[in-house]
Parts: C-alpha cells; structure tokens; sequence
C-alpha cells in the first residue's frame, strides 16, 4: 500500500512541474526606422516580446535570404519571465522584394511580413 501511495505522490509532483512550464508564443512586429520607400537607405526591425520559454532563433530575409550586417539585441525579460528581444538589420527596399522576419519558437516556425506602408 505505502509503494502505491508513493508512487501515486511522486506521479502528481512530476505532473505538476511538468506542466507549470507554459508555452507562451511571442508577438511579432516587423517595421522599418524610417518611412518604407523603394531605393532608399533603411533598417528592418523584428521586435519580438512577450514569450516563454526563451528559446527563439530570429532570421531577417530578403526573398527567402538572410539580410547581411543583421544584429541584435541581449535577451530580456520582465517579471513573470516573459522574454523579448529584437533584431535589426540595414537594408534598401526594392519593389516586387519580399522582406520578412523569421521566427522560430521551440518546434513553430512562423514567417512575418514587412509591409512599406507606401
């Protein structure tokens, strides 16, 4: 009896742990520094929030191609370990181009656009 007891304690205990850790998928924006004109010198930012756990990777392309010179910034979280982070890079929008932020999140993988706004 007492092994079924334990057994039955020790079977609770791990659902409870494995289960407080909650996957919370982060919100995305994408947007530029400045006013979304074709030819013209820019920066495209990935600002992505709100997430747990932390693992995130964050890939900014163009027409399917990682943008050159991208940088970003040191993970951060808030209370409640919500975690952000973001990601730059310069770029020259050019007309029928697709640029967009990739965002992997545990096994999700999303795509998200940059609309110029024009």
């Amino acid at each position: 009896m007492k092994f079924v007891l334990c057994t039955a304690v020790l079977a609770v205990i791990c659902y409870n742990v494995k289960s407080t850790e909650t996957v919370v998928e982060p919100k995305v924006q994408v947007f530029s520094e400045g006013p979304g004109e074709f030819g013209t010198g820019n920066r495209l930012i990935c600002k992505v929030s709100g997430f747990h756990p932390p693992n995130i990777a964050i890939d900014l392309m163009e027409d399917g191609k990682p943008i050159s010179g991208a940088d970003q910034t040191d993970l951060s979280f808030k209370k409640g370990w919500s975690f952000h982070i973001t990601k730059h890079a310069p770029f020259t929008p050019m007309e029928n181009r697709n640029y967009t932020c990739r965002v992997t999140h545990g096994s999700i993988r999303k795509l998200y656009v940059w609309e110029p706004n024009m």
